[in-house]
């Protein structure tokens, strides 16, 4: 009996969703750009993929090497470091595939938000994809209260950075990327709105 947990941990559906899609493959290189403890990297880690982490939490970061030490023991530990998404000490074009989720929407303002975004942009390689899943005003635009700028509060009480469709489309024209799905979203009733972004970078792999 296949123990899923145990083969996928608490992946994002929608990153599972992409694994099912062929667009994540072992002959990758990955970066989780916000990897907390390391949920979405089980599979992974399990199966060859080439991954590297960053969080700006300490012991995030050591809860992620701990699993990396446990899953995938020939793992460079190094991988994983302390760093906020923005100032990724990573070179250009150094990924294929990079990893954002749950992260984007506790930037503080709007040129937070694009510096984590164009850092992230910065070290993926031509042909390369970025996965985020962020929050969003879209189906709550009559529920979340207005703070400053597009810090909002939502219906669950905290407190985030909110995109909408429009932003989305905007940054992905800005960056010349490509929408490889159309975006989506998911309400969790009565708490916040989820939002996905695939993008994909022109040019191709090396």
């Amino acid at each position: 009996m296949i123990e899923l947990e145990d083969t996928f941990g608490a992946i994002d559906i929608y990153l599972f969703d992409q694994l099912l899609k062929g667009r994540l493959t072992p002959d990758m290189r990955v970066l989780d750009a916000g990897c907390g403890g390391g949920r979405n990297l089980v599979y992974l880690l399990q199966h060859g993929f080439q991954v590297w982490g960053v969080d700006s939490n300490p012991d995030s970061v050591e809860r992620t090497r701990s699993l990396a030490s446990r899953l995938a023991p020939e793992s460079d530990l190094e991988r994983f470091v302390v760093t906020p998404v923005e100032r990724l000490p990573h070179p250009d074009g150094a990924f294929d595939f990079v990893i954002s989720s749950a992260v984007l929407h506790f930037a503080p303002d709007e040129a937070a938000f694009d510096a984590m975004v164009d850092d992230m942009w910065r070290v993926l390689a031509g042909g390369g994809v970025m996965f985020a899943r962020l929050a969003s005003t879209i189906s709550l635009e009559n529920r979340v209260e207005p703070i400053e700028g597009r810090r909002h509060r939502l219906p669950d009480g905290s407190v985030r950075f909110l995109v909408d469709e429009a932003m989305l489309l905007g940054r992905t024209r800005r960056l010349g990327g490509e929408l490889l799905d159309p975006i989506k979203t998911t309400v969790v009733q009565d708490m916040r709105s989820m939002t996905t972004w695939v993008v994909r970078k022109g040019g191709a792999r090396a």
